[in-house]
């Protein structure tokens, strides 16, 4: 099998890590096709650290114009390779074999696409009690139905485990994913809704966890209530998932008790820190639970109103 990849990466203001992303994916083991970058009114140099490599292609789109399905649709158009690899401007791979062990499974001709998984550094700047730390080797998982019915009547908890599919890391047909079934016009979700339509339509989709990316957002607990409230409601609307209760927060605080203070590059001061910001956190996730519960009790309008307050804009996904 020898197909070739392209990479898509739509970026905003990148400039801190779009040289490290674009390094990992350069030097791979499996040469790519190119690199699309679709930025859409970047200021901070990312456009000008993006011109000094000649394997990477940009489009510019007015910020206006953005939204997580349709500007990546946009990119689509302009890629050649087979395959097309999807991620973002402040990840970057694993090691340098991860294009290489997604390709493999295009060997199987009814997979669509596959996804890999998001794991966190050690770098001092990112969270320690989330850093990556494997305990044994993961084994892919196939997900493949004869028909969409077939998929509408698994239990939401398996739909969720068939479609939870991340644009931070994934590799898709490109005939499938440009031709047939493209990207909806959405503010997020773009790529679970894709792998809810892949599965109705017949193709097979593949999460191996062994193809990673390095990928850390360092939220205060006010943006992680809001991205906890955003992530029930949209489990709630793909697969008429209800959170379900959260661990013991006393359970909690000794995990990252344990996994901090055995630390050895942390100070002392930077362990409470931590420890501090990581029980933070672990409540506004509680407090989100907990708010998007009283709204689902209370109907459909209440839950668009705390989804709204949150984000500032109607969730729908256009035809």
């Amino acid at each position: 099998m020898n197909l070739s990849t392209s990479i898509v990466v739509p970026v905003k203001n990148e400039s801190r890590g779009i040289r490290a992303c674009l390094d990992s994916w350069i030097n791979q083991t499996s040469p790519i096709q190119e690199i699309v970058v679709i930025d859409s009114g970047s200021t901070d140099g990312t456009l000008e650290i993006c011109k000094e490599y000649s394997q990477v292609r940009v489009i510019q789109i007015p910020a206006e114009e953005f939204n997580h399905g349709t500007t990546r649709n946009v990119a689509m158009q302009s890629v050649t390779g087979d395959l097309t690899l999807m991620t973002v401007g402040d990840g970057r791979a694993y090691d340098e074999h991860v294009i290489a062990n997604m390709q493999r499974h295009f060997s199987d001709d009814s997979i669509a696409g596959v996804c890999g998984l998001q794991v966190v550094p050690h770098d001092l700047d990112k969270n320690p009690t989330r850093w990556y730390r494997p305990c044994s080797t993961p084994t892919p998982k196939k997900f493949i139905y004869a028909n969409a019915n077939s998929f509408k009547v698994l239990p939401p908890r398996q739909k969720l485990e068939a479609a939870s599919w991340d644009n931070v890391i994934s590799m898709y047909r490109t005939g499938v994913l440009r031709d047939q079934i493209p990207f909806r016009e959405v503010i997020y979700g773009e790529d679970p809704i894709w792998a809810i339509e892949a599965l109705q339509s017949g193709h097979g989709l593949i999460y191996d966890s062994n193809c990673r990316v390095y990928h850390y957002h360092h939220e205060d607990r006010d943006v992680t209530y809001k991205r906890s409230i955003t992530i029930h409601f949209l489990r709630h609307s793909l697969f008429q998932l209800q959170p379900q209760p959260s661990g013991s927060s006393a359970r909690h605080f000794l995990s990252c008790a344990k996994s901090l203070f055995l630390n050895q590059q942390l100070s002392l001061k930077e362990k409470f820190n931590w420890l501090y910001f990581s029980i933070s956190n672990r409540h506004a996730m509680r407090r989100a639970q907990h708010d998007f519960c009283t709204a689902l009790v209370q109907g459909e309008t209440a839950l668009e109103k705390l989804h709204q307050t949150c984000t500032g804009k109607t969730f729908k996904i256009a035809a």
